[in-house]
């Protein structure tokens, strides 16, 4: 027996090996057009994923009073200025605690993710496809959204670059292992819903939706920093300003990444 194999012996050999990669990636690449197409076609979460960012900052821009102007209250700064990095994370939470946590509430209760874990696409591929089209989604938006800050007011900010995509990164992915922990618990749409609101709002109260950071009162911010997204909301403010990402605000998104996801790798269940 010749010891040594032809080069087309090798050649078939390794594209034999080869081929069920390339299934699974063309399978996960058809469901990540077939999720992004769902997707697409429910306008209102839509909307609030990739078009509502930038509606916030014209709104606030162009009808609110002085917020082109700079501020004592924020040290000197333009408030419009302020709340971008606010906006961006109001963007993580909506993403996450609403369109993400939805449609996998969606699937469960409509038993796709059961049918899917008796076929060669796992339910596994699914929820990568439908973090990949969440995510895409949510950068997306927070670009339309910086967009829209600089061609209408002309914002003149200096962000730390790196802190700010540090930030970022961190706090969607603290954000995302929430909302696949309140997704174990959710079995239906409507029960996602109302589970989902009771983390939603407070979250945005945190990440200074509605009274910015530098307005909190010193006990609230202090509770803030503890949760994921009030560190994400703080730590972008910190990096659009030019700073780095205070060390607490880091730890907190890492923690809450690492704590939440892992409990949610444990507690989630296809069906």
């Amino acid at each position: 027996m010749n010891a040594t194999a032809s080069p087309d012996t090798a050649r078939s050999g390794s594209g034999t090996r080869a081929t069920p990669r390339r299934i699974a990636i063309r399978s996960t690449a058809k469901l990540v057009v077939t999720e992004a197409k769902l997707f697409v076609r429910e306008p209102l979460g839509a909307f609030f994923a990739i078009v509502f960012p930038a509606a916030l900052i014209l709104v606030l821009g162009g009808a609110m009073p002085g917020f082109t102007e700079p501020s004592a209250d924020v040290g000197g700064r333009l408030p419009i200025e302020v709340y971008l990095p606010i906006t961006l994370a109001l963007a993580i939470g909506t993403v996450a605690l609403v369109n993400l946590l939805n449609a996998l509430a969606a699937d469960r209760e409509k038993g796709v993710l059961r049918r899917l874990s008796t076929t060669p696409v796992s339910p596994v591929r699914l929820l990568g496809a439908q973090l990949v089209v969440n995510v895409s989604a949510l950068v997306v938006g927070c670009g339309l959204a910086l967009l829209a800050a600089w061609g209408a007011f002309r914002i003149t900010a200096h962000p730390n670059v790196p802190g700010l995509l540090i930030a970022f990164v961190l706090g969607a992915a603290s954000m995302v292992a929430l909302a696949l922990l309140v997704a174990a618990f959710t079995p239906t749409g409507r029960a996602a819903t109302g589970l989902g609101s009771l983390v939603y709002y407070p979250m945005l109260f945190a990440a200074g939706v509605w009274t910015p950071g530098p307005l909190m009162p010193d006990a609230v911010r202090r509770v803030a920093d503890f949760t994921p997204l009030g560190a994400a909301s703080q730590a972008l403010q910190d990096a659009w300003a030019g700073d780095w990402p205070r060390p607490l605000h880091l730890a907190v998104m890492v923690g809450f990444t690492v704590v939440l996801g892992g409990l949610a790798t444990k507690l989630f269940r296809w069906s």
